[in-house]
């Protein structure tokens, strides 16, 4: 059914307006308590075989929205209520801004992929702290994602972000710096080690202060090397990062200016994943990210070392109830292998 409305409605409307329309619509739901807590009880996930803990985090499921949906924490509950496990929302910035002119999303639909150029458009970490800040009327893991004002200088990238962390990470469940967006200008240099150092010395220390102490990941592109690669997973063993998400867009298309996500990131993400676990073993939390689309991608990337999985294109093309039909699909597989946790499947095939 969701297939039909995607291909005779939905595509025929601009990709940003549909966006817009369904944040508006799952921040109504997360008002609602009633119809939130009957879909929550429906569809997320109670299967005490798929809980997943990540340093110190107790996950009802191991699949959550990446970032770049609920960009402003305008619609985490209802997010939780269709069955993801998290919700990571963002990316934030110290201050609102605009983001990137129109238009900036496009959806590839063959390739099962999209494309965006958004440039971190939101109001700002102090919009975000005030809903983050509202009782929730169901439970859900919230991640916040924080980046760069497109307006500061490499040389005030730090105190950006800082200002950002001290706003947001007593918020958080896990605090997330993103560097590997390709659609702010600089910031992926963000990612060489020698700025990348100084930049998560300073977050972490915000991030350790906070009265439970927030935990901290770094979020990286799939277009470094692998040499880059291994020296991010080295620092943040060094820095006692709690966990890296990989990974983000990639460039490396031939479609409009931005960032790739979807079906075609999907080898390059698992490599890095694969990469990621050889370097670090369990020394670090893992998630996985890119070109996640069914329970088989999920399974693959908990098999090769990845705690928690998270989608978002897979989402725009799967339809609503998504998310939770991978969680009873995963329920299913793990009872199949005989496992009574889906944790016994990370990094089997590592």
């Amino acid at each position: 059914m969701y297939r039909l409305v995607f291909t005779q409605v939905l595509r025929r409307f601009d990709a940003e307006a549909v966006h817009r329309l369904t944040v508006s619509g799952l921040a109504l739901l997360a008002r609602l308590p009633l119809l939130k807590r009957l879909l929550h009880r429906v569809l997320a996930p109670h299967d005490p075989a798929l809980r997943v803990t990540a340093f110190g985090v107790h996950f009802p499921g191991p699949l959550g929205l990446a970032a770049g949906f609920d960009k402003d924490a305008a619609c985490a509950e209802g997010i939780a209520a269709l069955g993801f496990g998290h919700v990571e929302v963002g990316t934030i910035t110290a201050h609102g801004q605009p983001g990137n002119p129109r238009p900036r999303l496009f959806r590839l639909p063959r390739e099962r992929a999209l494309i965006n150029r958004m440039g971190f458009n939101n109001d700002g970490a102090l919009a975000a702290a005030r809903r983050l800040r509202r009782p929730r009327g169901v439970p859900v893991v919230v991640g916040v994602n924080i980046g760069k004002t497109k307006v500061v200088p490499e040389s005030g990238a730090v105190a950006d972000y800082v200002t950002s962390a001290k706003r947001l990470a007593p918020l958080a469940d896990y605090l997330v710096v993103n560097v590997s967006s390709p659609n702010t200008p600089g910031l992926r240099d963000l990612q060489a080690v020698s700025l990348l150092r100084p930049l998560l010395t300073a977050v972490k220390e915000v991030a350790d202060a906070t009265p439970r102490r927030t935990p901290l990941l770094v979020k990286i592109a799939p277009d470094l090397a692998d040499t880059d690669i291994d020296a991010i997973a080295d620092l943040a063993l060094e820095l006692g990062l709690d966990g890296i998400i990989a990974t983000n867009t990639t460039i490396r298309h031939s479609g409009e200016t931005g960032g790739l996500s979807g079906r075609p990131l999907k080898k390059r993400s698992l490599e890095v994943l694969r990469r990621l676990r050889a370097r670090v073993g369990d020394g670090l939390t893992l998630v996985s990210a890119g070109g996640v689309e069914d329970a088989d991608d999920v399974w693959e990337r908990l098999l090769a070392g990845a705690t928690l999985v998270q989608g978002y294109s897979g989402w725009i093309y799967g339809g609503p109830l998504w998310a939770s039909r991978i969680h009873r699909q995963l329920s299913v597989r793990a009872r199949r292998h005989g496992m009574k946790s889906i944790t016994e499947a990370i990094g089997r095939t590592a």
